[in-house]
């Protein structure tokens, strides 16, 4: 079974890294909840010894302008991804985008000792494996719709 605490670990290291030093993070926290966050509340959550709270994600997401946690969650709850709105065209697009990162992580974690480099792979590789199977949802949508004409 997936163990969704270590991809939570991974892509939240992530966005720490980008925001650059804990001390940063600690004040993204205070400027969008209020007080209470310092770095070495940061410091806890990175060794693990605390967990990130949903709060913590929000804040670190939306500051990055990065939603990868949103996203893992999201996709827990889908059977089928709908088609709906869009083109094979930017499913096929998509596919290339998700895809290239799922290598590059793939790459990374063969590299690395880390298990959060691993979990970092296995997000990277849900989110292209969901790219292709919106394409192909939207593909049987079509043969479904032409093959009733």
């Amino acid at each position: 079974m997936l163990d969704f605490r270590k991809i939570v670990r991974a892509n939240m290291r992530s966005l720490v890294d980008w925001m650059g030093c804990y001390d940063a993070v600690a004040e993204t926290f205070n400027a969008r909840w209020g007080g209470g966050a310092s770095k070495g509340t940061v410091s806890k959550k990175m060794a693990g010894q605390l967990d990130w709270t949903v709060a913590d994600v929000i804040a670190l997401e939306d500051a990055a302008g990065r939603y990868p946690i949103t996203r893992m969650l999201a996709r827990r709850l889908e059977t089928r991804p709908n088609a709906g709105e869009g083109s094979l065209l930017q499913d096929g697009s998509s596919i290339a985008k998700e895809s290239g990162e799922a290598i590059s992580a793939i790459l990374n974690a063969e590299q690395s000792s880390c298990a959060d480099d691993l979990a970092q792979a296995i997000g990277e590789i849900d989110e292209a494996m969901f790219a292709l199977r919106q394409a192909r949802a939207r593909i049987e949508d079509r043969m479904n719709s032409e093959g009733a004409a």
